[in-house]
């Protein structure tokens, strides 16, 4: 169940209201008359069943509200009412699969904002990274990757294709190629520091690492994991039921890639740049792959879905 909370100008209220009330799925709808000050006019709250929020805030978007006011969706984690359920059995689809694009859009965009937060924990994650090398630990590796940041904007990639955002599709870019260059470079000079106080040493480089080889070492199975691990996590993103997406960062290693690529510039091991860089490049190419088609797989089945719901509108309302 979602709550929409709409602050609308008083001459489109009574529009708002009929897109509202002439809809199966919303199982409640109030008004409060004047209680807006900006914009001068009235606040509408509904209950939507999930499956049907994207048709009803296309439709919203259409009266133009989200320009002269705006619309707020919130989750609603729990509800108890009759009617409610019977607007969720009315509809098409589950709950838990539905895939809400506009809060998809919005967390994408907030994903992709190239912030001192974004650059700070890229930064300190591959860092990590880079320890975890020197000292061949897995444990400093698993921490550095769900440390990383970098998800968000490999996924909002695969909203920008599969939306038609593609201003989205710019900003992911450039957040993440100013993201790993900054982490980079901070993470080199803090290499270069430890290589003159003989902390690090070519052979932590160069050297035996059984525990954290895989990272320097892309294969055909450094691609399937990115594809799996990027299908998971938009999954889990655009799903109400979002609980896999730690998983999604334990399973790639790019922000691992970027500790060994600075450590390798530190000590001019071009191999090990090369090779660390190209595993960078499988992963996140893996991962926006894997979002653009299991986005686009989710357009679709929404798009017939929605399509059967307005079927069913039109049909006599049965009583449950």
């Amino acid at each position: 169940m979602l709550n929409l909370r709409i602050m609308s100008p008083a001459d489109m209220t009574d529009d708002v209201l009929e897109a509202l009330d002439s809809d199966d799925s919303v199982s409640g709808l109030a008004v409060m008359r004047g209680a807006a000050l900006r914009p001068v006019g009235d606040v509408v709250t509904a209950n939507v069943a999930r499956e049907a929020a994207n048709d009803i805030i296309a439709r919203l978007r259409g009266l133009g509200v989200h320009h002269r006011g705006s619309i707020e969706i919130q989750q609603v984690p729990t509800w108890l009412s009759r009617s409610g359920f019977e607007a969720e059995i009315r509809c098409p689809g589950s709950a838990s699969d539905s895939v809400v694009w506009a809060d998809v859009a919005q967390r994408s965009y907030e994903a992709t904002e190239l912030n001192w937060t974004y650059l700070s924990f890229m930064t300190l994650a591959t860092v990590i990274a880079s320890i975890a090398i020197i000292s061949d630990s897995q444990v400093l590796v698993i921490g550095a990757m769900v440390l990383g940041p970098e998800f968000g904007a490999i996924a909002a990639l695969g909203v920008a294709l599969v939306r038609r955002r593609y201003v989205l599709g710019m900003l992911a870019i450039r957040t993440l190629v100013l993201g790993f260059v900054a982490a980079i470079v901070a993470t080199l000079v803090l290499a270069l520091i430890g290589r003159a106080l003989g902390w690090i040493t070519l052979d932590d480089v160069v050297g035996p690492r059984p525990g954290t080889a895989f990272i320097y070492s892309p294969d055909k199975w450094s691609f399937i994991v990115a594809l799996v691990a990027g299908a998971a996590g938009v999954l889990s993103l655009t799903s109400a039921k979002a609980t896999a997406l730690a998983g999604v960062f334990i399973s790639v290693t790019t922000v691992s890639a970027a500790g060994n690529i600075a450590l390798g510039a530190a000590f001019g091991v071009g191999s090990a740049i090369a090779e660390s860089s190209l595993q960078l490049l499988v992963n996140i190419a893996g991962m926006a792959l894997a979002g653009w088609g299991t986005l686009a797989l989710q357009n679709v089945l929404w798009s017939r879905i929605s399509v059967r719901r307005a079927r069913a509108m039109l049909r006599p309302r049965r009583m449950l």
